[in-house]
């Protein structure tokens, strides 16, 4: 599942290092360039919004292959296209169907023993992480070596080998909530009103992804932009970088096991925003840039397990669904942070993308202390829900 969730992650964020190649062959203006990874992130979220809770009222493996299939086809719309619109198209469909991973986190926790859950979500989502920091690297040496659509020729594939592999590899697992498709979006309101931490830690992921998204979808334009003209394998050894990040997940969730504070969050929060300072500060110098991504990963990294870890233990019978509300608000928030960033450079540069890094970070460790101080205020029955405290 970690393998998986890792591939098929990555398609996601192939396009980030290599739009600079994309522009000088299909041209198109800067705007419209950041439609290309905006719309890959807007097409997850839909995904997550209108498919992942059929998890919840189908055969989760059988689901999880079609999906496979599916992202393949979208895949070879991009290694096709023409123009600049007709990839930002094909972004959009590669986004809506590459949510395996967003069926096998809740597949594993269903899976995982209480005790372990924190564990097992760990394990799969650092094999996601990895995926998202190592796609870039692939990109960027395949797109280096053999041009930037050779990239979504090689992902295609790996996307159709996927399919068949996981038909054999998986266990089946029944629906756990047997309801017809608009019950099941129906309902998706009603456990947002009815799970305040739900909610919380929607926001904060959809904030400091928005910050993570921020950077990674105009580190290839800026380095472009340097003494050096590093091109889009240099963006891509960045991946590399951040592995040290995404190796922590496991960690993170170990400690989600044992404890049941929100101090997981905030020190996450707060290692993240110390990145955009670091990258406004020495963002003149690679190695100043590998020094912030190392943080940034991080920082990133170790709210996303906290947050899941809490999501997961709210509901058993509604994982799928709780899992598409907080993926949902999570990629929205990453779409957003995209589009500030890339809108944010071509008007103010490199500070630009810090400030809105770095603003989007702030806002997220405000909205933190102000459900933790409302908690004390009210003698801790502001978490809301099971396991909400």
């Amino acid at each position: 599942m970690a393998a998986a969730s890792g591939v098929t992650v990555a398609n996601l964020y192939y396009n980030q290092p290599l739009l600079g190649d994309i522009a000088r062959d299909l041209g198109g203006s800067g705007g419209l360039l950041g439609l290309v990874p905006t719309m890959t992130q807007v097409g997850y979220a839909a995904g997550m919004l209108l498919l992942v809770p059929l998890g919840d009222s189908h055969e989760r493996r059988r689901l999880i292959v079609v999906m496979a299939a599916l992202a393949s086809v979208a895949l070879l719309g991009a290694a096709l296209a023409p123009g600049l619109s007709w990839l930002v198209g094909a972004s959009f469909a590669v986004g809506i169907t590459s949510v395996v991973p967003q069926l096998l986190l809740p597949f594993a926790a269903q899976l995982a023993p209480d005790a372990q859950r924190g564990r097992v979500v760990g394990m799969v989502m650092s094999g996601l992480l990895i995926g998202i920091l190592l796609s870039r690297t692939v990109a960027g040496f395949v797109g280096t070596q053999l041009g930037w659509r050779a990239v979504f020729w090689l992902a295609a594939g790996l996307m159709l080998a996927l399919g068949p592999v996981l038909r054999l590899a998986l266990p089946s697992q029944p629906p756990v909530a047997p309801m017809s498709y608009p019950e099941l979006l129906r309902s998706l309101g009603r456990l947002a009103r009815d799970e305040p931490a739900l909610r919380l830690h929607s926001a904060l992921g959809a904030l400091t992804f928005g910050a993570f998204s921020a950077f990674w979808a105009t580190l290839a334009l800026y380095l472009q932009s340097l003494p050096g003209r590093h091109g889009p394998q240099t963006a891509g050894l960045f991946g590399l970088v951040g592995v040290a990040g995404a190796a922590a997940a496991p960690l993170v969730g170990r400690y989600a096991d044992l404890r049941g504070d929100r101090r997981i969050n905030a020190l996450a929060i707060a290692v993240l925003l110390a990145s955009f300072g670091v990258l406004w500060l020495l963002g003149g110098s690679l190695w100043g840039i590998a020094l912030g991504v190392v943080l940034l990963d991080l920082g990133a990294q170790a709210n996303q397990i906290s947050n899941q870890a809490r999501v997961y233990s709210l509901r058993p019978e509604a994982r799928s669904r709780m899992n598409t509300i907080y993926m949902t608000t999570y990629f929205v928030g990453g779409a957003a942070g995209a589009w500030l960033g890339t809108a944010a450079w071509t008007r103010w540069g490199w500070t630009g993308v810090c400030a809105v890094g770095g603003g989007m970070s702030a806002a997220a460790l405000a909205l933190l202390w102000i459900w933790e101080a409302r908690g004390a205020r009210g003698g801790g029955a502001g978490g809301g829900g099971a396991g909400g405290g």
